[in-house]
């Protein structure tokens, strides 16, 4: 039967089942229409508000296949999205009628524990390579919820509990496998491609699809000092003044999440706080742990906590601790800045959009990153930014249900409201990954800075002059 794929301008093309036969047999892995079983679930990511159709799925199991895929969307001018983790807020990886090409059954890991580097396939998620590198006590610079997919935080900068000591994800990458725009596969590292190298540091989905990472590894666990300390709401700006104050002076092994959230049924809060507002601070050292409980001291002596979960825990179990705040298939809006300090008036903001939260699941969060990436300047890399401190989300998370017209316009409207509300405090910068599906050129350039921007075009133009990568924050200018 003769298919109909969206086409990159709009329009639309008649694949011949001769045609769609013939890639198949040059495509190892499944290549799924609407009518496949696997269709409706392969489609599926983590954000429930992309609800987008492709015309067809193309499953890779292997390099060859994504260049197969490549070439076949050139050949019939197809628009294209590209899926790792399938967990980017605007829901990247999925595109309407038109090719997604999945890479996520490509999971391989090799770990070279002698030269702390690893290489892993696109496909993976964030647990999946800290469980092949913490069998060498060694880890990645990744994020902080294990199912999200490596190649998205990575090609949009990636931070996470190493980001203070070693700098953004992609300041740690040794080299990347690309495959350009013309189906082409090449090597992208400081002593090969390096303009391509520089762009992917960052850039996004806009130059090629990475098939494999290579990282640099560090000295991490396998046990940590790590976990969290909950307090009422009424505590908070106690709280985030001691946050403010203690994030500025502890070491660069240690960091610190700030949550203003409503308490979840969770086992390790009391129940007589369940459904109420708490605030909350995530913490992880890194380094030794008596180290650890000297510094995180001060921290579990404050106030009147409701719970404390801080101990010694494989940093495999750190790494997900904040899973369950992020389950497929619930609502999620975001809108976010970065921070360079966190004054008291911005607190009183925060504060005060907390007692307005629309939803138990939605939450404010503080994330620290300031440390190493500060020292580098800013067009080191297109992820930029380097005068931030703290990334500030603010996200809205509400259930899936039959009618979600009037929670939709309730929980966008907190997220924005609030947003605006703390304009005034941010850098001006944003995080490219947690750009939300309506915001384009004004925020893109707020995400790289107009001189990284400008670069970016350039390149985009030398290495993807069709804009066959045009499923992303795109930068063609």
């Amino acid at each position: 039967m003769t298919i109909e794929l969206r086409t990159a301008d709009g329009g639309a093309v008649q694949v011949s089942p001769e045609t769609l036969q013939a890639f198949k047999t040059s495509f190892r892995g499944p290549v799924l229409g609407p009518d496949a079983p696997e269709y409706e679930e392969t489609r599926k990511i983590w954000n429930a508000m992309i609800d987008r159709r492709p015309g067809l799925i193309v499953c890779c199991t292997g390099v060859v296949d994504v260049i197969m895929a490549v070439r076949f969307a050139r050949q019939h001018r197809l628009l294209v999205s590209v899926r790792g983790g399938g967990h980017n807020i605007a829901g990247l990886a999925v595109c309407e009628g038109g090719l997604m090409i999945d890479l996520s059954l490509m999971k391989g890991v090799w770990v070279d524990a002698p030269g702390r580097t690893a290489r892993a396939q696109a496909g993976c998620t964030l647990g999946e390579l800290d469980r092949e590198t913490q069998l060498h006590g060694l880890a990645a610079v990744l994020g902080f919820v294990s199912m999200t997919g490596i190649a998205g935080l990575t090609v949009g900068g990636g931070f996470g509990y190493l980001t203070r000591r070693h700098g953004w994800t992609c300041d740690t990458l040794v080299s990347m496998e690309v495959v350009t725009a013309d189906g082409t596969l090449v090597r992208a590292a400081a002593d090969e491609n390096p303009e391509l190298f520089w762009a992917l540091r960052g850039g996004s989905g806009n130059f090629g699809i990475v098939t494999s990472f290579e990282y640099r590894l560090f000295p991490v666990g396998p046990e940590i000092l790590g976990g969290a300390v909950a307090w009422r709401a009424e505590d908070a700006k106690e709280v985030l003044a001691f946050y403010r104050e203690f994030t500025a002076t502890t070491p660069r092994d240690t960091t610190c999440v700030a949550v203003l959230r409503i308490a979840p049924p969770a086992p390790w809060l009391p129940k007589e706080v369940h459904g109420q507002p708490i605030v909350a601070v995530f913490v992880c050292h890194g380094g030794s742990i008596e180290d650890g409980e000297s510094i995180v001291a001060p921290l579990r002596a404050l106030g009147r906590p409701v719970a404390d979960i801080v101990t010694r825990r494989p940093y495999v179990q750190m790494q997900a601790l904040l899973d369950g705040t992020q389950p497929k298939g619930r609502r999620y809006y975001w809108k976010s800045h970065y921070l360079p300090d966190l004054p008291a008036p911005a607190i009183d903001v925060l504060i005060d959009h907390a007692r307005r939260l629309p939803s138990p699941h939605s939450a404010i969060l503080l994330f620290q990153i300031d440390g190493a990436l500060n020292e580098l300047p800013a067009e080191h890399s297109p992820a930029g930014n380097r005068d931030a401190a703290y990334v500030l989300n603010l996200a809205a998370s509400w259930e899936n249900t039959a009618d979600n017209a009037s929670d939709d316009a309730q929980n966008l409207r907190w997220s924005r409201e609030a947003f605006e509300a703390m304009r005034n405090f941010s850098t001006g910068g944003t995080y490219v990954n947690f750009l939300t599906e309506e915001e384009g050129s004004e925020r893109i350039t707020a995400a790289y800075g107009r001189t990284n921007l400008e670069r970016l075009a350039r390149l985009k133009q030398q290495f993807d002059p069709d804009n066959l990568f045009r499923h992303t924050k795109n930068v063609s200018g």
